[in-house]
């Protein structure tokens, strides 16, 4: 059962459970790396015989594979994917930047240009559940930013196929290739290449405390969106609100992992005990009860606070990974709010309609991170090269501090490289 605690009792420093899995495998991720990187496509086969149980005589999905893969699911889903896809596509061009030049008087320019990173990965999770929510919200945002090559890894089936849903939705965001690997191997394919798989530049998406190790090892050879840990939420409520509603909220994240945490602040006693009841009503109705059970006996809380505003600074202390403010008024609280991944306001939008619907990307800071992180954008997929325009009257102009400056640093090669340009000549 949930816990019911005054935020005076609570032990903040767990109040969310924050992932420490990933420096427990840092070793064996290692062997993995190395193994990808000297062995190529062998060490993936091998790999998928070991971890995924399947024998494949390629890596790669065929576009025979992809369209077959299509047909197998409803057109009722493939609907819903389309229009997922078309809000997601439509917050994320707002997103899109422009350089920009100065012009100044004295012959000097300057200005900054906004590139799209060329090749990305995207990693999609197997195992328990699959995300084709997932696939359109990381492909999406490096569609519009303009990179060159999106290639998509995801683990395979028993039987060698690559689960549809998440085949028809790579189709929709415009997934360019896609292959059958996943785990850390799939990470080091991602980061190294092999004769099969193409070396990226950024690898995005989640993955198990496997995967994250591996995206914190190759980081530095290529970029990565994240270090994601367990999903995370917290709701805002007072006793106005429907106590089934915000368990099912709570549930909506404990169902991912057990290791998840689903917290609720309220202002309201009366409220925190009817919530606590409706858990124990609703869980035992999951399919996947049993994580959740583990996710809210252990990790599962609900504080009570003076009011909704203390609820509200609760929350920024914590940055969680989702953030519901379940009142009449919620945009009164809106701009009191500093650290979250992504926040869901008022009684009738819960947190799974970000996932899957509304637009804006369900790829969110966890453990804290929210702090100082933003959610997966465009801006994940560009980088930025600025560049300087100096005439010979201009450095003249100036010659004499950067010297000067050059001088205090010690640096007199920096120095020389400006005075040298005018030796022989009147100043």
């Amino acid at each position: 059962m949930i816990k019911i605690l005054k935020y005076s009792e609570v032990d903040k420093s767990t109040l969310f459970l924050r992932d420490e899995s990933v420096t427990r495998v840092g070793a064996t991720v290692a062997e993995i790396i190395e193994n990808v990187r000297r062995n190529g496509d062998r060490a993936l086969l091998d790999y998928a015989l070991h971890f995924d149980k399947v024998s494949l005589s390629s890596l790669e999905v065929t576009q025979s594979e992809l369209k077959d893969a299509c047909e197998r699911v409803s057109p009722e889903l493939l609907g819903i994917l389309e229009r997922a896809a078309e809000n997601i596509r439509a917050f994320h061009k707002n997103q899109v930047r422009s350089g920009f030049i100065t012009n100044s008087t004295g012959g000097v320019i300057s200005g900054q240009r906004v590139l799209p990173i060329e090749k990305v990965g995207l990693y999609v999770p197997g195992g328990t559940a699959a995300y084709p929510s997932s696939v359109l919200m990381n492909c999406i945002p490096a569609v519009i930013a303009g990179c060159e090559l999106i290639v998509m890894t995801t683990p395979p089936s028993a039987d060698g196929t690559v689960n549809p849903e998440i085949l028809a939705a790579a189709k929709i965001a415009g997934v360019h290739r896609i292959f059958k690997a996943g785990g850390a191997q799939a990470i080091a394919a991602l980061a190294y290449g092999t004769e099969t798989v193409p070396a990226v530049d950024k690898i995005t998406g989640p993955g198990n405390a496997y995967v994250a190790e591996a995206k914190r090892q190759v980081f530095g050879k290529v970029a990565i969106d994240m270090i994601a840990g367990p999903s995370e939420i917290l709701v805002v409520a007072d006793k106005t609100c429907n106590p089934a509603y915000v368990a099912a909220d709570l549930l909506s994240q404990a169902e991912h992992d057990a290791m998840a945490s689903a917290v609720l602040v309220t202002d309201s006693k009366e409220l925190a005990v009817a919530v606590s009841e409706e858990l124990e009503k609703q869980i035992p109705k999951l399919s996947r009860a049993d994580i959740a059970r583990a996710s809210v006996d252990n990790n599962g809380k609900i504080i009570i606070a003076d009011d909704l505003f203390a609820a509200v600074e609760i929350a920024n202390e914590l940055a969680p990974e989702h953030l519901e403010i379940c009142t009449d008024n919620p945009f009164d609280y809106l701009s009191s709010i500093k650290n979250a991944g992504s926040v869901f306001l008022g009684k009738y939008c819960p947190e799974a309609v970000g996932d899957y619907l509304a637009g804006p990307n369900h790829t969110l800071p966890t453990s804290g991170t929210a702090r100082f992180s933003s959610p997966l954008s465009v801006d994940d997929f560009v980088k930025k090269t600025q560049y300087t325009y100096y005439t010979r009257e201009a450095l003249e102009d100036i010659s004499g501090d950067v010297e000067a400056f050059a001088g205090a640093e010690g640096l007199t090669a920096h120095a020389r490289s400006v005075a040298i340009r005018f030796e022989g000549s009147e100043r």
